[in-house]
């Protein structure tokens, strides 16, 4: 079984790039993030016509998540429980979360609040998601600890220095701060390991679109598939599809590839 995760940055604007992302790699299921767009404007056909069927939320033309699979979509869940809402307290919250299960395990494509920066309440607010998803996913092992389950998305996260092309033009900025490092590490540490980076070393997921990042590989690690201990045993490999970043039109993150033996 083939799954991956990638942050598309507009599906509407790059429908064709995923099939192509599906296809090139023969996956199984691939989990969507930033996809922009209301639920009556995704472009399901395209993806139906290449024989995929999809779960999607989106609210507006910011965030929205999808979940696209060949192996069946079972039990689709809008969002977590307690999910943390940004803006006024009656707000609706955000569409981040998606969850399906596919051929036996549950994927949840995330797109994990960005921060803005330290000061800003967006700040708090990633904070406080990051901290609910983490009790959600302790909270799924405790009741099945054979659960195969894929945390997978966009985490806005560099966990360690070494996920960020110079550690020092990030002093004071988000993604790389102690508290959010520590609530990543606490869904680790609720038994969700990070099953990319040991065939992944050295490389990035993201690069921004300004000042020739790509280039001059300046990029960011912070695309993540945390698996839950039964699915992480499952798998035989791994991989960042740095292709997907380059030409015309292309989003400013790479797929994130993860290969499950039977």
């Amino acid at each position: 079984m083939r799954i991956a995760t990638w942050n598309c940055n507009s599906v509407r604007s790059r429908a064709e790039r995923a099939v192509g992302v599906l296809q090139r790699h023969d996956l199984d299921v691939l989990a969507l993030q930033e996809t922009k767009c209301k639920d009556a404007q995704f472009p399901l056909q395209v993806f139906e016509d290449a024989g995929y069927e999809v779960a999607f939320h989106g609210l507006n033309q910011w965030n929205g998540v999808a979940i696209v699979s060949r192996v069946g979509l079972a039990d689709v869940e809008i969002g977590f429980e307690g999910m943390p809402r940004w803006g006024e307290p009656d707000a609706v919250a955000e569409a981040r979360a998606i969850g399906a299960t596919c051929a036996g395990v549950r994927i949840w494509s995330l797109y994990i609040p960005n921060g803005r920066s330290l000061e800003d309440r967006h700040y708090a607010y990633k904070l406080d998601w990051l901290a609910s998803l983490r009790d959600n996913a302790a909270g799924w092992l405790a009741a099945d600890p054979a659960a195969q389950v894929c945390l997978m998305g966009d985490w806005n996260v560099a966990p360690r220095d070494e996920d960020v092309w110079d550690p020092g033009f990030f002093v004071g900025k988000t993604h790389v701060s102690a508290p959010e490092r520590a609530a990543f590490q606490a869904v680790v540490d609720a038994g969700f390991a990070d099953v990319v980076r040991p065939h992944t070393e050295g490389q990035f997921t993201y690069w921004d679109y300004t000042q020739l990042r790509f280039p001059k590989k300046q990029g960011m690690r912070i695309d993540f598939a945390l698996a839950s201990p039964t699915l992480a045993a499952r798998v035989d490999g791994a991989a960042i599809d740095r292709e997907e970043r380059k030409g015309k039109g292309a989003s400013d993150h790479a797929p994130v590839l993860v290969s499950l033996s039977d």
